[in-house]
């Protein structure tokens, strides 16, 4: 895994970057059912003789919900959920990797959810997300939000639901997929695949519509990791794309339902440079425009 410097903002700085964005309606709540507190790490973390304390990683049980002014509520909800990688939170990498501005510039008639896990520290541990249930009950609560504020209707349920996530982000994906109760339409991995592999297959494997971007850079693990995926495909005659990112545009990823990226950038900058989690989520067939854009 790579070494990852948090990355810190003042609050004053997050706040500045969601108020520039008058696309964009912003919720903050509280959800029992995001990944900590959690038993498993009540007394911190030990990484590289470095303990990570539960007070200040591992209590936070925020969620920062996204709307768009544009939104149109329907008896079903799109919901693009993020989960970030080591040494960040939900604020940081809103920020950090511009999903804000890239999300209000899709104009995509879905609502994107950033979930807590891990905060400020070198830990890819799901907490509570990794159990059977839990990310259903997660996203009970976000919708129970939504029609507390009268965003969507009463009876509006979920509707497709896509995991994206950086780096670390790959193992609370991973067993959302396998315990999470509630299908999932896409994954996007951002530099992350670096494990548990046989779950993500597993998916691919459930549902001939199953959609998945890897997206991956040179040195860190995910390289390896990917590879050794490609291979699984090729011998299974699963059928998927794998290219350069340089050759990456709109048609290539509405084309493909499995897309495996080489990217030359670095492991931070794939994301907002180029703007790659834009160019995905407009072009998912599972997160729609509103009717009239």
């Amino acid at each position: 895994m790579r070494k990852i410097i948090p990355f810190i903002f003042s609050i004053m700085m997050i706040r500045a970057a969601a108020q520039n964005t008058t696309d964009l309606r912003f919720i903050r709540l509280a959800s029992s059912y995001t990944s900590f507190p959690d038993t498993a790490r009540a007394n911190g973390h030990m990484y590289k003789n470095t303990l990570y304390d539960a007070a200040a990683h591992y209590k936070d049980s925020s969620v920062l919900v996204m709307i768009p002014r544009t939104f149109k509520p329907g008896k079903k909800v799109n919901l693009l959920f993020w989960f970030h990688g080591w040494g960040n939170n939900i604020d940081s990498a809103a920020v950090r990797y511009q999903l804000i501005r890239q999300f209000a510039a899709s104009k995509l008639n879905a609502v994107l959810v950033l979930a807590e896990t891990t905060r400020d520290a070198p830990d890819s541990y799901g907490g509570k997300l990794e159990y059977p249930g839990v990310f259903k009950n997660l996203v009970g609560d976000v919708l129970d939000r939504l029609k507390k504020e009268k965003i969507i209707r009463a009876v509006a349920e979920s509707g497709n639901i896509l995991l994206a996530g950086h780096s670390g982000a790959y193992r609370v994906m991973a067993y959302i997929l396998k315990n999470g109760n509630l299908p999932v339409q896409e994954v996007i991995l951002f530099d992350a695949l670096y494990s548990e592999t046989d779950k993500f297959m597993n998916w691919i494997r459930a549902d001939i519509n199953h959609r998945f971007i890897d997206i991956y850079t040179n040195g860190g693990g995910t390289d390896g990791e990917t590879k050794q995926m490609a291979k699984i495909m090729e011998d299974e005659k699963i059928s998927f794309q794998n290219t350069e990112e340089s050759l990456v545009n709109a048609e290539l990823i509405r084309a493909n339902r499995i897309i495996i990226i080489h990217s030359l950038h670095e492991h931070n900058d794939i994301i907002s440079n180029p703007d790659n989690f834009e160019l995905f989520i407009e072009n998912s067939p599972f997160l729609k425009k509103p009717a009239n854009q």
